[in-house]
């Protein structure tokens, strides 16, 4: 991943200043909530589902090995040719290889952010193919020349508005089109592509060890096409995405939808194992998986090995009152929200990603929304504190730190910084409930978009001396 020329506070500061961007997280992100809401409420023993799932990804992720050379033993016996790929340029190059091998000109893509993360469409459009993206989400964002913003929702940061200018100058719909006109546009621009297509190129929600299959999981039906009508499919897999069994896939299957979209299931789950046997009439000739490592060996024996859990259902995003402010491109990685700003330093490195533990208010309502229980905050800390560490956090935070760590140590020393701020603030300008609405210096980038609670007059400990000096007098 390459890491944003620009700091991720300049960032944040455009998207809370672009009011499309503002219009459209508000519209969306309730839906998401309230949809996981419901339907967990109408699941029978969801925590207790929860609890098992946590143990299924943890058990996975320990034995990764294992279930990895399982897995390929069987994709073979299925008839899939397993391709290794220690980072993106490998990655690429064997998408590329297998492309130039067999004669492939026209590619249709259905969601992947693994193919987002080792950037597979500049790869393949630099080598002179034609390359579609086929989820209707992709589909928008490619025409834009976007990028997605969100795990399961591309266009997110889209309000409807822009989509029907978009349409209208690309597909020649009307600036009025409703959805249901949109999205008939957009199938009947991508039908021909489908029938067309060489090459087929998918991700994997899993890759079941037992079976050597790959799982896509789609509500739009794209992936059946993507998977069976090109003479060839190429799998997208990262080696964390593994479940051991059928019966504990089933497990994961239950709480994926529920936790992206609300909805028991997804209306299409696709089992993918092989390719199309002598007496089927319909599937590819030939099935290549891609497993990809690009960092995940590397996290895996770190101390964030626990982000590699995740089944990418984009819960902890909708809940993040970060995320819901900033949107995903405010991030700078393909991966944004909490889980984002674990698994990007995991997979790639803490130096160009240092910021990105800094965007959280680390409230924990992304590990409660986590349909696995990933302790995020954890990790953030973590990696704050490995921040600190490498000399990579702001100086005037670094010693200001220091400062604050002197004085917390001392307590007639905490006692006059207490008293010397509480003035200070008094200074400061206010908002009409007495909140101060202009910090000065560094501090002045939490007033540009909130005001500060003023520090009370007295503190609880001069407050307790009050009430227990009252109460002896009164005796």
């Amino acid at each position: 991943m390459i890491p944003p020329a620009t700091t991720f506070n300049q960032r944040a500061h455009d998207a809370l200043q672009d009011g499309n961007l503002q219009l459209a997280l508000e519209r969306a992100m309730h839906h998401f909530v309230d949809g996981r809401l419901s339907a967990f409420a109408r699941l029978p023993h969801g925590e207790a589902l929860r609890d098992h799932a946590r143990v299924i990804r943890a058990n996975a992720i320990a034995r990764l090995d294992e279930h990895l050379e399982t897995f390929e033993r069987h994709a073979r016996a299925n008839g899939s040719v397993v391709h290794w790929a220690r980072d993106d340029a490998e990655a690429r190059a064997i998408v590329l290889q297998i492309a130039r091998e067999n004669g492939v000109q026209r590619i249709i893509k259905s969601k992947s952010m693994l193919s987002e993360e080792i950037e597979l469409n500049r790869a393949l459009e630099g080598a002179g193919l034609d390359v579609l993206e086929t989820d209707l989400g992709e589909f928008i964002v490619q025409l834009a020349h976007d990028h997605p913003s969100h795990i399961i929702a591309p266009v997110v940061h889209w309000p409807l508005e822009d989509v029907q200018k978009l349409f209208h100058e690309h597909l020649g719909t009307p600036l009025d089109a409703s959805i249901t006109d949109l999205t008939a546009a957009a199938r009947r621009a991508l039908r021909d592509a489908f029938l067309q297509a060489d090459m087929g190129v998918s991700g994997a929600n899993f890759a079941v060890a037992e079976t050597g299959s790959v799982v896509i999981v789609t509500n739009e039906g794209n992936g059946r096409f993507v998977t069976t009508t090109p003479r060839i499919h190429v799998a997208l897999v990262g080696i964390e995405r593994m479940a051991p069994t059928l019966r504990e896939l089933g497990t994961l299957l239950q709480l994926l939808a529920r936790s992206a979209t609300g909805q028991p299931l997804s209306v299409y789950t696709s089992i993918v194992t092989g390719p199309r046997r002598s007496q089927e009439e319909d599937g590819p000739e030939q099935v290549h998986i891609v497993l990809i490592d690009n960092g995940r060996t590397n996290a895996l024996a770190g101390e964030l090995a626990e982000s590699l859990y995740c089944i990418r259902c984009g819960a902890c995003l909708n809940v993040c009152p970060v995320y819901r402010r900033l949107g995903g491109h405010a991030y700078g990685s393909v991966y944004p929200g909490p889980i984002g700003i674990t698994v990007t330093p995991a997979l790639d490195g803490l130096f160009p990603w240092h910021e990105l533990p800094q965007a959280s208010t680390l409230c924990g309502a992304c590990t409660e929304a986590c349909p696995v229980r990933i302790d995020i905050p954890r990790m953030l800390l973590k990696l704050r504190a490995d921040s600190v560490d490498a000399g990579l956090a702001p100086a005037w935070l670094h010693e200001s730190l220091k400062v604050y760590a002197k004085a917390a140590s001392n307590p007639a020393l905490f006692k006059l910084g207490r008293k010397l701020a509480a003035k200070a603030l008094r200074l400061a300008p206010k908002t009409e409930n007495g909140w101060v609405k202009k910090m000065p210096g560094p501090l002045s980038a939490w007033t540009e978009s909130r005001a500060f609670p003023p520090l009370a007059p007295k503190s609880f400990s001069e407050r307790w001396r009050k009430r227990s000096q009252s109460r002896q007098h009164e005796r």
